[in-house]
């Protein structure tokens, strides 16, 4: 259930000056792209407003934020995904991607206790595999709704028994995996 501001009737509006300073009405206090992110994290639901025009530029302040978050860290985006991304401005599947990709998060976060009990349990046959095959699935049928004969671009490669060493190795990544959403989580 997201935050709402100190009364509780709605979200936080923080307004964007000019200037580039972002003021949080609710605490009358200037804050930062990094306190926005904080917001985020904690599920402080908010609305960021040009100042001046009093336009709703919440969209790009948080694409801010990714663009940023990105530059500073590890990335979480991967090129193909981004290329991927960038392809479908303009394609006939531009439509379908934003309620795509919502699902797709939203079926994340819902399973995020299973998708770690999984990578801390490294079993093949978990959750994730499950929640991983809905999503392609999912993507398979729009694919080929809109581009028919494209869902065969989306198809897995076949599982491959895997040695020790490479169970090993896959189990390290997990380990790793989690500790990226346990930091994620905080």
């Amino acid at each position: 259930m997201a935050k709402h501001n100190a009364n509780g009737d709605g979200p936080v509006i923080v307004k964007k000056y000019a200037n580039r300073r972002l003021y949080n009405t609710s605490t009358s206090s200037y804050i930062t792209l990094e306190d926005l992110a904080r917001m985020v994290r904690e599920n402080v639901e908010f609305q960021v407003l040009d100042a001046k025009s009093g336009e709703d530029i919440t969209h790009s302040i948080l694409t801010q934020i990714i663009m940023d978050e990105e530059a500073q860290g590890e990335q979480m985006l991967p090129v193909s995904f981004l290329r991927q991304l960038i392809s479908m401005y303009g394609n006939s599947m531009q439509a379908l991607m934003p309620s795509y990709l919502e699902a797709a998060m939203t079926n994340f976060r819902e399973n995020q206790s299973k998708i770690r009990e999984a990578f801390e349990k490294g079993i093949a046959n978990s959750p994730i595999a499950r929640i991983h095959e809905t999503n392609m699935a999912m993507m398979r049928a729009a694919t080929e709704a809109f581009i028919p004969g494209a869902a065969g671009m989306l198809k897995q490669e076949p599982r491959r028994d895997a040695s020790s060493g490479e169970i090993e190795a896959l189990r390290k990544q997990m380990a790793e995996m989690q500790k990226k959403l346990d930091e994620l989580s905080k």
